[in-house]
C-alpha cells in the first residue's frame, strides 16, 4: 500500500507541476486580453499555435533525452540543416508531395540524432560535449551548402507552401501534427516497455543496467527520435516562414531545453512528461507574443524564461531531496519493525 501511495504522491506531484503551467498560462492571456483585447483575436491565437507546434515538436523530442538524463543541444542546427535541405529539395522538385518533403526531414534529422547517439554511447563523451560539438558542425555544414545564399518563398511550390494555411476541420496542419507528435510520444513513454526502460535509465543508468536493460539501444532510439523531431520541426520551419537560410533554428536549442525544464521533465532525468513539455512549449510562446503586445523589451522574455527555468530547477531539486527523506524514513521504519518481529519471535 506505501508504494502505492508514493507512486501516487509523485504522480500528483508531476500534474500539480503541468497544473500549475495551465493556470500562469490562463493568467498571463487574462492579463495580457484586459492590457490589449486584440491579443486573443483570431489571428493572434492562430499566429500562438502555429509558433507553438514548431517549438512544441522541438520539446517533446528534448524531453524523451532528458528523461534518460541526457540532453541533445543541436537541435536547432538540426532544425537548420533540414530545413534548408528539404527547402531545397522542394525547389529542384515544384511537384513533391509536402508528405515526402515531411520524410525527408524526418529522415535528415534521425540521422544527425544518430551520430549524436554513437558518440555519447561509443564514445562514452557527455552529451553536452557532444551536442554541443554536433550543433557547431551541422551549422557549418549547412552554412558551407548554403554559400551566403538563401531560399525565398518565391522559389518554392505554391503547394508547399500553402500547407501552412491549411487545415483540418479548421485546426492548422502544423498544429495537428504538433499534437499527433505530443500524444503519440506520450502514449509511448507512459504505456509501453521502451518508455519505462527510458525512465528506469534516467532514474538510474548502473541499475537500469544491472537489470537487463539495453542502455545502448535505448540512447540510440532517445538521441534518433530527438534528431528526426528536430528535422521534423525544419519543415514545419520552412512550410510556415517560406524562406531559409543557413542561420535558420539558431537559438532555438535554449528555448527547446528551457520548454522542456519548464514543464517539469527533471534536469537530472527520470521524471517528466512530454505533454508538460508541450506546455512549456505554449507558455514560452504566449509569453514572448505578450511581450510584443504590451511594447515590452525582449529582454525581458529572456529574464522571465531563465527564472522560470531557475524555478523549475529548485522544484526539481526540492522534490528529489524530500523524496529521498521519505524514502530513508521508510527503510528505517522497515528495519526496525523487522527487528520489533525478530525481537517477539
Amino acid at each position: 500500500m506505501r508504494v502505492t501511495s508514493g507512486a501516487s504522491w509523485w504522480s500528483s506531484v508531476v500534474r500539480a507541476r503541468e497544473l500549475g503551467i495551465v493556470l500562469a498560462l490562463v493568467a498571463l492571456v487574462g492579463c495580457t486580453t484586459v492590457a490589449n483585447p486584440r491579443f486573443l483575436s483570431g489571428q493572434s491565437i492562430r499566429d500562438i499555435l502555429l509558433g507553438t507546434s514548431i517549438l512544441a515538436v522541438l520539446a517533446v523530442g528534448q524531453a524523451v533525452v532528458i528523461i534518460t538524463r541526457n540532453i541533445d543541444l543541436s537541435v536547432g542546427a538540426v532544425l537548420g540543416l533540414s530545413a534548408f535541405t528539404v527547402g531545397s529539395l522542394v525547389q529542384d522538385n515544384p511537384g513533391l508531395p509536402v508528405v515526402v518533403a515531411l520524410l525527408a526531414g524526418l529522415a535528415v534529422g534521425g540521422v544527425c540524432g544518430l551520430v549524436n547517439a554513437v558518440l555519447v554511447r561509443y564514445g562514452q563523451v557527455p552529451a553536452l560535449v557532444v551536442t554541443l560539438g554536433t550543433l557547431y558542425a551541422y551549422r557549418g555544414a549547412t552554412y558551407l551548402w548554403a554559400g551566403g545564399q538563401q531560399i525565398t518563398a518565391d522559389e518554392l511550390p505554391r503547394d508547399f507552401l500553402g500547407f501552412a494555411d491549411a487545415s483540418l476541420l479548421g485546426v492548422p496542419w502544423l498544429v495537428v501534427i504538433a499534437v499527433v507528435v505530443t500524444v503519440a510520444a506520450g502514449v509511448l513513454l507512459r504505456n509501453y516497455r521502451l518508455g519505462r526502460e527510458l525512465y528506469a535509465m534516467g532514474s538510474s543508468p548502473e541499475a537500469a543496467t544491472l537489470v537487463g536493460i539495453k542502455v545502448g539501444r535505448n540512447t540510440l532510439v532517445a538521441f534518433a527520435t530527438s534528431g528526426a523531431l528536430a528535422g521534423l520541426a525544419g519543415v514545419l520551419f520552412a512550410v510556415r516562414f517560406g524562406t531559409v537560410d543557413a542561420a535558420a533554428g539558431t537559438g532555438y536549442e535554449l528555448n527547446v531545453v528551457a520548454a522542456a525544464v519548464v514543464g517539469g521533465v527533471a534536469v537530472f532525468g527520470g521524471s517528466g512528461t512530454v505533454w508538460g513539455a508541450a506546455l512549456g512549449a505554449l507558455l514560452l510562446t504566449v509569453i514572448g507574443n505578450s511581450l510584443a503586445v504590451l511594447d515590452i523589451d525582449q529582454f525581458w522574455q529572456q529574464a522571465i524564461v531563465g527564472a522560470l527555468i531557475l524555478l523549475a530547477i529548485a522544484v526539481d531539486r526540492l522534490v528529489a531531496l524530500r523524496t529521498a527523506r521519505a524514502l530513508k524514513t521508510r527503510a528505517l521504519k522497515t528495519r526496525a519493525l523487522k527487528k520489533g518481529g525478530s525481537h517477539v519471535d
